[in-house]
């Protein structure tokens, strides 16, 4: 029997069916009940089917990251938090690459930049960033204080977005139930325990980048850089910038103003590439290998350009580099120098509760590419 809260609920829905937005704290409070299972199922997949359907506003994204950060985020403190970075997507996307965001956070933080990320095990990819940061030898499932001091130690460290010990009550449970884009995408990507105030996201579709650029700002970020990349030709895109076509973004810049823009490779000196080497293998453990290659300098073409690519808007949001051209070259540099190897090692021996176990995962699947 439905209960009044569920009559409740099922109004925000016919509302959403009708094309009506909810103010900011309508949508906190619909998402309160979906995390706090206080309506049915079906209402709660009627709910994030609607939003989708009608497109999400900037208020209801907020409302539903409000609630996941107040009831369903393991906070935590790190010292000096102003110059953190977090490099994610939203998932869902429908060109499906390789762990591009992984590889080009390494580099960041072989270049000194501090990475917070937050991901996802993969739902409608064959490799997620929690997926391959454990075929690497990553601890993804160790608590938010083992995260954090592996940030401090190491610049870098991965929170789990599916983990309990990350988010104790729904975002596990939820997300893995659902194969579409939906407002609990993104306004999950954005709950990161220790909210970093720089970030460079990318969207599963072009016409979230202004509205989650917008989120971005209410809920403090400083300065991010929110893009969707596309392909030449195709009707696919892809929650990275993209060395296949154009990539679309909106800049939120430090003083508050929100600028749009778009680039295609050939602006940085890279190639255009056809899409097809930046598809993942459909084996986790080849793609690590991959990416082992890639940060050892032993990978050329298209992924190598893909990831100085994604990694450049890194140095460029954190402020290390003036431009996105710089910022591509002190990426190549992390690799030159082999810092994003010695990167890689310092995140697997710091991000873990058995470290020994995790190197040897790592150096295993490092030999077996020799």
């Amino acid at each position: 029997m439905l209960t009044d809260e569920d009559r409740k609920f099922g109004g925000y829905i016919a509302r959403v069916i009708q094309k009506a937005d909810l103010t900011r704290e309508e949508a906190r409070e619909a998402f309160t009940a979906v995390i706090a299972e206080q309506t049915t199922e079906m209402q709660q997949g009627a709910l994030l089917a609607a939003l989708t359907a009608k497109g999400e506003t900037a208020h209801e994204v907020a409302g539903a990251w409000e609630a996941i950060y107040d009831l369903d985020t393991r906070r935590i403190s790190i010292d000096d938090p102003d110059d953190l970075v977090e490099n994610s997507g939203t998932g869902m996307d429908t060109f499906k690459t390789f762990n591009i965001s992984t590889a080009a956070s390494v580099l960041a933080a072989a270049g000194g930049i501090r990475m917070a990320r937050h991901g996802a095990r993969a739902i409608t990819s064959v490799c997620g960033t929690v997926d391959m940061a454990e075929a690497l030898g990553v601890d993804v499932e160790c608590p938010v204080e083992t995260v954090a001091a592996s940030i401090r130690k190491s610049r870098i460290g991965l929170f789990n977005g599916m983990s309990a010990q990350v988010h104790p009550r729904a975002l596990g449970r939820i997300l893995s139930r659902i194969a579409f884009g939906s407002t609990l995408n993104i306004a999950a990507s954005l709950a990161n325990p220790v909210m970093p105030p720089l970030a460079v996201r990318g969207v599963y579709d072009r016409e979230q980048i202004l509205p989650v650029a917008q989120v971005m700002k209410a809920v403090g970020y400083r300065r991010a850089v929110v893009l969707h990349g596309t392909i030449d030709h195709s009707t696919c895109g892809m929650d990275e910038a993209s060395v296949c076509g154009t990539t679309y973004c909106a800049e939120l810049e430090p003083h508050g103003g929100i600028r749009e823009y778009s680039f295609r490779p050939e602006d940085f000196g890279l190639s255009v590439w056809a899409p097809d080497p930046l598809s993942p293998s459909g084996d986790v453990a080849c793609e690590a290998g991959r990416l082992i290659d890639l940060l050892r300098g032993n990978l050329e073409g298209a992924r190598l350009h893909a990831v100085l690519l994604n990694a450049g808007l890194v140095f460029y949001v954190a402020n290390r580099a003036a431009n996105i051209t710089e910022g591509i070259a002190q990426a190549a540099a992390s690799i030159s120098s082999g810092a994003a190897w010695k990167t890689l090692e310092e995140w697997v021996a710091s991000q873990n509760r058995n470290p020994r176990q995790g190197l040897e995962r790592l150096r295993s699947a490092a030999a077996s590419r020799q």
